[in-house]
């Protein structure tokens, strides 16, 4: 826990030191499994929130730059669902198109894969205006994307804090 709690301050200092922080951390083994979302989309981008992912979206207003457009290194947040009541957040690792991308996330399966981290896993927007505000996700079980169709709020830009934070 403490090597955690010192990569994390390690994490925010680096981000204060200017320019763009886009990149995502590199993986590292002390981000150990099982994981759940949250301290690894935190870990992984930079974005200094807490609370469950659906609460990520208001929580990061007036503290981040949010859109609807993807960029490496920012964070989906996927809204709650009454099979997944606490959300979901992934870090976009790379834009492959106006409506793909690939993330990577933690404690996305279920089972045997359940707290596992995952990367490089499709995303596709679904929403009939092209605004990422639906979307399916790659599943690893049956090892396609899966067939429901999340809502998601949009993109949490890392290293967009705003001044005066």
């Amino acid at each position: 826990m403490r090597a955690v709690l010192a990569m994390l301050m390690l994490l925010t200092l680096a981000a204060c030191g200017g320019g763009r922080s886009a990149a995502l951390a590199p993986l590292r083994p002390h981000l150990g499994e099982p994981i759940s979302c949250v301290p690894y989309a935190r870990a992984r981008s930079g974005i200094g929130l807490s609370g469950d992912a659906w609460q990520w979206w208001d929580a990061a207003a007036g503290r981040y730059d949010r859109g609807a457009a993807p960029r490496a290194g920012s964070v989906l947040v996927i809204g709650r669902t009454p099979r997944m009541q606490a959300g979901h957040v992934a870090v976009v690792a790379r834009v492959l198109g106006s409506r793909e991308i690939l993330v990577d996330h933690a404690n996305w399966a279920t089972g045997a894969a359940r707290g596992r981290i995952l990367t490089g896993q499709r995303v596709v927007d679904v929403s009939p205006r092209n605004d990422w505000s639906r979307v399916r996700v790659w599943y690893p079980p049956i090892n396609a994307l899966g067939n429901t169709v999340f809502p998601a709020h949009g993109f949490i830009h890392a290293g967009s804090r705003y001044a005066g934070l």
